[in-house]
Parts: C-alpha cells; sequence; structure tokens
C-alpha cells in the first residue's frame, strides 16, 4: 500500500486486509507491554490544517505503539498561518526525513495533491479531507461492525448482507462518504436517512438508498444504526428550522433506541452533540459503541501505518503480531 487516500477506490481484498491486519494489533493491545518495534526508526508526521482531537491522538498513539517517530505539527502558530504553502511545508518536510505523512485539511482533495504533486516521497494518509472523505474512521467503523456482529469468527470476512442506516448531516460528512463505499465495497446494504437539504445533489450515484423517515428506517431493521453530527460549525444557511425539530424527527431517543431490533448497534463517529442527534440513554446504552470505535481506531491506524511503512507481512511476522 502506497497511500490511502479514500475508500471509493479500496479493493474488497485490500480492506479486508487491512481489517485482519487491524485484529492482529487489536490481540497485541491485550498484552502488558503493548509496543512492537516494527516501525523503529521510521519517522511519521501528523500534519493537521483543521482542529481535531480523536484523530489525531489516535494516530499518535497508534504510530507511536508501533515505535516509529512522531513529529505534530499544527497549522495554527505555524509558518502556514504566514501564508506558506501546502507545496512549501511538504517540502520541508520532506527535508526532514518523513517516511509517512497523515493529513487533515480543509479543502477537499488536499491529500490527493500531496500525494501525487511529487513534492514528497513518504506515504500519505488522508485523516479527512473538507467534506471528501475520512477513510480511517470508515474502516473503524466497518472493524467495530464486523466485530460486534462477528465476533472471534470475523477475520477474513465482508460484510455481505449486513444492513447500516447512516442518519443526519450527509450533506457535509466526509465519514459518511467513506462508510457509503466502504460499506458497499464489503458487502454491506446502506441506507441513508436525513432531511432533504443534508442529502448532497450527487446522492443519486451513490450505491445506497435514501430515506427521509426514521422511524420508517428503524422500522426495517437495520443491523447498525450510525448517527452523525450535525455539523453546525460548517452550515452557512438554515437547513432545518430549529435544533429541537431536527431531534425531534431525526434524533435517536429512548423510544426508537427500544423500536430497534434487540441486535442491532448504535455508532456515532464523535464528538456528539448529546440531545440533538443522539440522547444520553442512546449513547450510553449497552448497545452503543462509540467507546469501541475509539478503541478500534488505534488498532485499525496502526494496521495502515504498518502496511504503509512495513509492507506486506510474512508468515513469521504475522504469528508474532497474534
Amino acid at each position: 500500500m502506497r497511500h490511502l487516500l479514500d475508500t471509493q477506490h479500496l479493493s474488497r481484498a485490500d480492506a479486508i486486509e487491512i481489517l485482519d491486519v487491524a485484529e492482529d494489533m487489536a490481540d497485541t493491545q491485550r498484552r502488558e507491554v503493548k509496543k512492537l518495534p516494527t516501525l523503529r526508526g521510521k519517522t511519521v508526521v501528523n500534519l493537521f490544517f483543521e482542529d481535531s482531537t480523536r484523530t489525531r491522538i489516535s494516530f499518535e498513539a497508534a504510530a507511536k505503539r508501533l515505535s516509529a517517530d512522531v513529529i505534530n505539527f499544527s497549522a495554527k502558530g505555524s509558518s502556514v498561518s504566514k501564508g506558506e504553502s501546502l507545496q512549501d511545508t511538504a517540502q520541508t518536510l520532506q527535508a526532514m526525513g518523513a517516511d509517512a505523512v497523515v493529513i487533515r485539511h480543509g479543502a477537499s482533495g488536499a491529500p490527493r495533491t500531496l500525494a501525487t504533486s511529487g513534492w514528497i516521497t513518504a506515504g500519505v494518509v488522508n485523516a479527512g479531507d473538507g467534506t471528501h472523505e475520512h477513510p480511517t474512521q470508515a474502516l473503524l467503523d466497518a472493524f467495530t461492525i464486523r466485530k460486534r456482529l462477528f465476533g472471534d469468527d470475523s477475520r477474513g470476512r465482508g460484510l455481505d448482507g449486513i444492513r447500516v442506516t447512516i442518519v443526519g448531516d450527509v450533506l457535509h460528512s466526509r465519514v459518511a462518504r467513506s462508510n457509503v463505499w466502504l460499506l458497499h465495497t464489503l458487502g454491506a446494504h446502506v441506507t441513508l436517512v436525513a432531511p432533504p437539504t443534508l442529502v448532497p445533489q450527487d446522492v443519486r450515484g451513490w450505491p445506497i438508498e435514501v430515506d427521509y423517515d426514521l422511524d420508517h428506517a428503524i422500522a426495517a431493521g437495520p443491523d447498525a444504526l450510525m448517527m452523525l453530527r450535525i455539523q453546525l460549525e460548517r452550515m452557512s444557511a438554515a437547513y432545518f428550522p430549529t435544533e429541537r425539530e431536527y431531534s425531534r424527527r431525526y434524533g435517536l431517543d429512548a423510544r426508537r433506541l427500544a423500536a430497534l431490533p434487540p441486535d442491532s448497534i448504535v455508532m456515532h463517529p464523535g464528538p456528539m452533540n448529546r440531545g440533538l442527534e443522539i440522547s444520553a440513554e442512546a449513547a450510553d446504552s449497552p448497545r452503543s459503541t462509540v467507546l469501541e470505535q475509539v478503541t478500534n481506531g488505534v488498532s485499525v491506524r496502526m494496521a495502515v501505518l504498518y502496511l504503509l511503512l512495513a509492507g506486506e507481512r510474512p508468515h513469521t511476522e504475522k504469528e508474532d503480531l497474534r
């Protein structure tokens, strides 16, 4: 694997390989000593042009548990705030000997530009670009669904026949886009639920169904219900009358939680707006996977960095990881 820029062009075999390596990584994280020597001598740069806590810390933890050296670069307070271009920043990182760059950027397509421009030879991982994609979030979501539904029998499996319903601010959500493509590739059936104003115009080209009624979608019996954060900071117009009205129509409250099938799970990529898209009862219920998603995120990002910087696993190393 040279770069991880999106899930739309990720093959089923590659996606399952990442999830299986993440299983190996998760096994190592249950040991008393969690650190592996695999990426000793490698340098991973977290290049964040947007604020983030969960994603940056998760990538930092993943790199450090593989014994890589980590450099955290924030645009605020850096030369970027003085007008330095992405090209100049990339060439600076190249001069420092970066082996992998994890980039989060407000402009859609920035990670692909970095990967294909020739400015840098390091592998590039997209940690979220504009309203385009967030591939490692989708991978950790798929990992969580697979683990919850199949348990120890999940290795080597896709999500064939699994029904996933994604609810909320699809228009501004890179998480939703990445999940749609990855879940489809893995064989899942995906339904999007949102107000018409929060459904993208190009959704007809997506491999999904659209429903505008959350109660109707819940009655269909999804295996996983993924609630999206309402991204008020990206909204320059009024996409729904009031937050109270949105919560009434599209929020996961105690009544809707009780209407879900007994074995279905509730997901949220975080951070959560409690009381808006999800209630406290739903967020803290036993079927919620919110904290599992955070834990699994480290294992999945370890797998991505491992495959990016160490290549495919020889047989003996597979056994050592387990």
